[in-house]
């Protein structure tokens, strides 16, 4: 099969891999309909996370089921199916209480590549959810959202507790900063800040239901959150970007008493303990259990009350990741989708 390679920081190529086969009998193996590039692989593109030689890329994925492992109940081959990035049980005390992203069985699916024509899912049962029928195309780039971005940005939300009479102020104007707004607005929040100095993005937001827009970062973008909301701050603040900056920018644009939802892969992040201690301010986040989200969040797609596909602005077929990448890195776009 072809699939995606990372050799070295912005160096992606496209090769030949083996195909995968069944290892365990909870896997399963499904034909990529659709993949994409996340914004976490740009940390290894950029060279700010290490790659440890030749890497297959990719861990958002939907798919046709080819094969399944003996002990796999609930699939059978040709079902339409969304995964999370996590393979989990989805039956551990951990997945019970609903973070399977932290299941104590989970495999992370970065380590197998999904930017591939096939892929190996472990812990199938757990990690799938298959759709009633084989969606039409329109509809696959707004399931594939919820592999990962849509899950990311909806737990933000919900982790943040976005809801009816709360104002949300969201720090990152990537895939999965957009989608927290949409996660807001379904989650019933009353005023939502999108913070974006990118036109194109701000147009995006206001689409998915943010109601104002800050340019500002920093402290200055703090200042404009408090002017929103007469000095006081955001009842909820989602963090999707990862850096001190952005950390700190969501700490001090929470009201006392609010909730910041971070869901940014962290690198370099440090708190200063004084400063958090007068905060007064709830944190929650860290790597998205979106199993937990799945069947809700593909019955909203499918109805049609929501289109999450909206954040891919570049489609290209497979053979041209790498082009995929550089627009995600140059910010020429918000999200990749990679067709194999």
């Amino acid at each position: 099969m072809r699939g995606v390679v990372m050799h070295a920081p912005g160096d992606v190529r496209v090769e030949d891999r083996p195909d995968p086969r069944i290892e365990q009998p909870t896997d399963a193996i499904i034909r990529v309909s659709a993949a994409c590039v996340c914004g976490s692989d740009l940390w290894p593109y950029r060279g700010v996370q290490k790659v440890e030689g030749p890497t297959p890329m990719g861990h958002e994925y939907v798919g046709i089921v080819e094969e399944v492992g003996a002990d796999v109940t609930s699939l059978t081959p040709g079902q339409f199916v969304v995964g999370s990035f996590w393979a989990s049980d989805n039956t551990c005390e951990i997945c019970r209480a609903g973070y399977q992203s932290a299941c104590v069985h989970r495999v992370p699916m970065g380590m197998l590549g999904s930017q591939a024509q096939l892929l190996r899912v472990p812990l199938a049962d757990g990690t799938l959810v298959a759709t009633p029928e084989v969606p039409p195309a329109d509809l696959i780039p707004s399931y594939l959202t919820a592999s990962d971005v849509l899950g990311t940005g909806w737990f933000a939300a919900v982790a943040a507790q976005a809801g009816p009479g709360r104002t949300v102020a969201v720090v990152g104007d990537g895939a999965v900063g957009l989608l927290a707004v949409l996660a807001a607005r379904q989650l019933g929040a009353e005023r939502i800040i999108a913070m974006s100095r990118h036109e194109s993005r701000q147009r995006l937001a206001r689409e998915f239901g943010a109601t104002d827009i800050v340019t500002e970062r920093g402290d200055e973008g703090v200042a404009r959150i408090k002017d929103l909301t007469g000095g006081l701050g955001a009842h909820s603040v989602v963090e999707a970007v990862g850096t001190q900056e952005s950390m700190m920018q969501a700490i001090h644009a929470t009201r006392a008493g609010g909730h910041v939802g971070f869901v940014g892969v962290t690198h370099d992040v440090a708190v200063p303990g004084m400063e958090l201690f007068w905060s007064l301010a709830h944190l929650h986040g860290g790597p998205a259990p979106v199993r937990r989200f799945l069947p809700e969040l593909m019955r909203l797609i499918g109805d049609g009350t929501i289109n999450p596909g909206k954040v891919f602005d570049l489609d290209l077929p497979l053979d041209q990741a790498a082009e995929g990448y550089r627009a995600m890195d140059e910010r020429r776009a918000v999200k990749t989708l990679l067709r194999p």
